[in-house]
């Protein structure tokens, strides 16, 4: 018979952080089928021996190679957790209801919604208590050995897809799991940045609610190149936080935050200016042109919808004088603040 050869992928290999016994709870699914874990073994390059070591780590890339294989291989991309195989292509059929969502909070409701259809072997759910987010599991069964392994993997794979659908870092608040911490507890801060807290009622993800809010970003074209490496998801850490730029429009929208300078803004988002300026300029935009949108959406709005003066309005929307706001408003709209009240073309932008 010839042996597998290794997948290509492993030419590459970052540090090895995955805990032994998650490869180990992969084993106990195939156990549950009766079949033969070997040639997943040998694509992720993972020798027998190294399940004898209860400290052993493995890469990402092995992680990766090792789920993937064994959920084509079994069907079941549940890994053996539930009482009903997950057949290949489950999650991706979460993730198609969930993409076309016009936000977070509705993609994530529609994820615990559809989930229900594929198990009722455990139940996801979504609060929401004040200004904080909880995404919630609570097994309705037992799930014995694999226990740890399902619900580390499926908050993982919600995180992944939330943080994917809308392009951004979600930092959590706190991660919560139902048992004591177990001998790799280490590498918990890596797969959930942030607090974590054994022991705890539920296995769950708390996160700033304002998250619910961002648009989803990615359509059908991207979804289906996702499908074809979906797994990397769970390990992929954004840098990229959309909530700082919604951050910098809302306080630049709100007339009561007063001269709005680099040092005012990251001050109010508690970030340091330094990070301000790259976030926006990863978002392919700038603190200049976004107090430029903020200037020109108000003064539009008082020419709509109030009778002050342009004088007025310039001074309002922080212009020294009516002559340059005048100046910025046709670079902004193409005809003068005047013009465009009397015209009326707020309205036909409405």
């Amino acid at each position: 018979m010839k042996k597998p050869s290794p997948d290509p992928r492993l030419s590459s290999q970052s540090r090895a952080a995955t805990p032994i016994a998650f490869i180990a709870a992969i084993l106990a699914g195939y156990r549950r089928y009766g079949a033969d874990p070997a040639n997943a073994l040998a694509r992720a390059g993972i020798s027998p021996a190294l399940l004898e070591r209860p400290e052993a780590r493995v890469t990402a890339s092995q992680m990766e190679i090792m789920s993937g294989t064994a959920m084509q291989e079994l069907d079941d991309e549940a890994l053996g957790w539930f009482s009903r195989r997950l057949p290949w292509g489950s999650y991706g059929m979460l993730c198609r209801a969930s993409i076309t969502s016009p936000d977070l909070g509705v993609a994530l409701k529609r994820w615990c919604r559809h989930h229900r259809l594929l198990t009722d072997d455990i139940a996801l759910s979504l609060e929401v208590n004040g200004s904080e987010a909880r995404f919630t599991l609570s097994p309705r069964c037992e799930l014995g050995e694999l226990r740890e392994f399902c619900l580390v993997t499926l908050l993982r794979y919600v995180l992944g897809y939330a943080c994917w659908a809308i392009d951004s870092r979600i930092p959590l608040t706190e991660s919560r799991f139902p048992f004591p911490a177990p001998p790799h507890a280490d590498a918990y801060s890596l797969m959930f940045p942030g607090p974590v807290r054994f022991d705890a009622e539920f296995a769950g993800l708390s996160f700033d609610a304002r998250y619910l809010e961002l648009p989803i970003r990615r359509d059908e074209a991207a979804l289906q190149t996702m499908l074809q490496r979906a797994l990397p998801l769970t390990v992929l850490q954004y840098r990229r936080d959309r909530l700082l730029v919604e951050g910098v429009r809302r306080f630049l929208r709100d007339p009561a935050s007063g001269p709005a300078t680099a040092e005012t803004v990251a001050e109010h988002l508690h970030v340091s200016v330094r990070t301000l300026h790259r976030q926006l300029h990863e978002e392919g935009s700038s603190l200049q042109r976004l107090k430029d949108d903020a200037r020109r959406d108000r003064a539009i709005e008082l020419l709509n919808r109030s009778s002050r003066s342009i004088k007025q309005i310039s001074a309002l929307v922080g212009f020294g004088n009516e002559k340059s706001f005048s100046r910025a408003f046709r670079t902004w709209t193409g005809v003068p603040p005047q013009t465009f009240r009397e015209k009326g073309l707020g309205d036909k932008r409405a």
